[in-house]
């Protein structure tokens, strides 16, 4: 896969510093100079355009002068950027890690926490349909050190996972014959949580939820299609009028699942929708519209902006991509064309079904991120109110238009995006009670998702009730997880 799948158990990182030098110098021609002059040209036929790969005989060096002139073009901060000697650096994915600010947030945190590569065989394959190699499961990391703990947070359907039997809140002891708890065999601990190939096979020892009996599972990384919208239901009495959907992914393939989700709930006729992103990453910005106009309906959303992107200094007033005049992202009340199968998304152009609520209750975790996260601002922007439980969210206020060159997709900010008040600035995420009215509660693995006793869906109708948050002891349940994915599924990504 890409440098962008590993997820060490202990979550290092290590980093190059550099001094910012206020940007390139000025001596840099336009990247279409250096474009597909690469040190591996690719042959053939693009699957993804049907048309013969541009790619012609160049250099590492080549790839590395594209990627400084991109990034003195588009790069939101691109004034904060070192100007290293290419030369240095043996490869380009080398040279692109250190392109970036090395600001920080009022919190301390990175400015840019986003900043990474895949190989575009294996992002035109991620983007369009969530495929990857995995055992159809999301881990939860409650503790990364020693003692550490490591839950299932949710399972695929039909995946690997699902067929041992796994659930939520299923405990894992050990993997591969090491400790998870205390061992120090981290690499083989890591490399059975995160399988970098398919086919490879683990073994671990959970003990179930409600269970304190372990057991022995064999897992076998496989291709896996992920299930985007998942657990559509309405509670039951007195909260029947209750809409519950868990939303995972803004994906192609969530266009479908999201608007069959809002038929049904809308047929039930419910009055209030809790809407479950506590894991949602982000991905499409044009779904996470479509999902807010499907949320609000035509009269709020009527002329207004979902989404205003707002480009560095070299790109105020037209798109940087197309030369057209800058316009935000709208309220999309239309099925468009994700270019998957029929049978896969609605007819584009097709009219959006729509629930006309004038309020949402959103579950949030740390693992609630970029596009997901403008759902949230979005809605706010046309006077929905967004009532969030659960913990702070990631603040990914950016996004960015991938780029391929020489078999390599880059991702690197490029936008800020506000709400059609002008809000923007999340950095540091949303937290319940700030921004938005709500609760602050934490993960509950005790309880399945969806289950009206699960700690934040249950502070979630203890609020639309009265109005208040559970007391204090109602709230101390587990902490909020490290929620490990693939950096591509915490963003916001334009199309193109």
């Amino acid at each position: 896969m890409s440098r962008a799948t590993s997820f060490p158990l202990h979550l290092f990182s290590l980093g190059v510093a550099l001094a910012a030098c206020g940007g390139p110098s000025n001596d840099i021609l336009p990247e279409s100079n250096y474009a597909a002059r690469c040190a591996s040209p690719r042959s053939g036929i693009d699957p993804a355009t049907n048309t013969a790969y541009p790619d012609v005989a160049g250099s590492v060096i080549d790839e590395e002068h594209w990627i400084r002139s991109w990034t003195n073009d588009l790069y939101l901060w691109y004034r904060e950027v070192p100007d290293p000697d290419v030369k240095g650096f043996a490869t380009a994915l080398d040279y692109f890690d250190v392109m970036k600010t090395s600001a920080t947030t009022a919190s301390g945190k990175p400015k840019d926490q986003f900043h990474f590569t895949y190989t575009t065989a294996d992002w035109e394959s991620l983007s369009q349909s969530g495929v990857e190699a995995s055992y159809g499961l999301q881990w939860a990391l409650l503790a990364t050190k020693p003692p550490r703990e490591l839950v299932v947070a949710f399972v695929e359907p039909g995946s690997p996972a699902a067929a041992a039997n796994l659930d939520r809140g299923a405990e894992v002891k050990s993997i591969d014959g090491v400790d998870l708890v205390n061992g120090s065999d981290v690499d083989t601990l890591n490399n059975g949580i995160s399988p970098a190939n398919l086919n490879e096979t683990h073994t671990f020892v959970v003990v179930d939820r409600g269970s304190t009996t372990p057991r022995t599972v064999m897992l076998t990384s496989a291709s896996i299609t992920s299930v985007p919208v998942q657990n559509v239901h309405t509670l039951p009495a007195p909260n029947d009028k209750v809409g519950y959907l868990l939303f995972n992914d803004h994906i192609a393939t969530a266009e479908k699942g999201l608007a069959d989700a809002v038929t049904q709930l809308r047929a039930a006729q419910i009055t209030d929708l809790v809407l479950d992103i506590r894991y949602n990453g982000g991905g499409y910005l044009a779904i996470a519209s479509q999902l807010a106009y499907m949320i609000a309906g035509p009269t709020p959303t009527a002329g207004k902006v979902f989404e205003r992107e707002s480009f560095n200094d070299k790109h105020q007033t037209t798109d940087p991509f197309d030369g057209r005049p800058l316009e935000p992202t709208p309220f999309i009340d239309q099925a468009l064309d994700y270019g998957l199968p029929p049978a896969q998304q609605p007819p584009p152009g097709q009219a959006l079904p729509h629930l006309d609520l004038s309020r949402v209750f959103v579950l949030t975790g740390s693992g609630t991120c970029s596009a997901s996260e403008a759902v949230m601002n979005g809605l706010a922007g046309v006077g929905v109110k967004v009532i969030q439980i659960g913990k702070t969210t990631c603040g990914k206020p950016y996004g960015f238009f991938p780029a391929d060159n020489c078999g390599t997709t880059y991702f690197s900010i490029q936008f800020q995006g506000v709400n059609d008040k002008g809000f923007g600035d999340y950095a540091d995420g949303f937290t319940p009670g700030g921004v938005n009215t709500g609760c602050v509660v934490a993960d509950d693995f005790g309880h399945a998702l969806g289950d009206p006793a699960e700690g934040r869906l249950a502070a979630a109708l203890t609020y639309r009730a009265n109005q208040t948050c559970p007391p204090a002891p109602a709230l101390a349940v587990q902490g909020d997880a490290v929620i490990p994915k693939p950096i591509w599924r915490q963003n916001r990504i334009i199309r193109r």
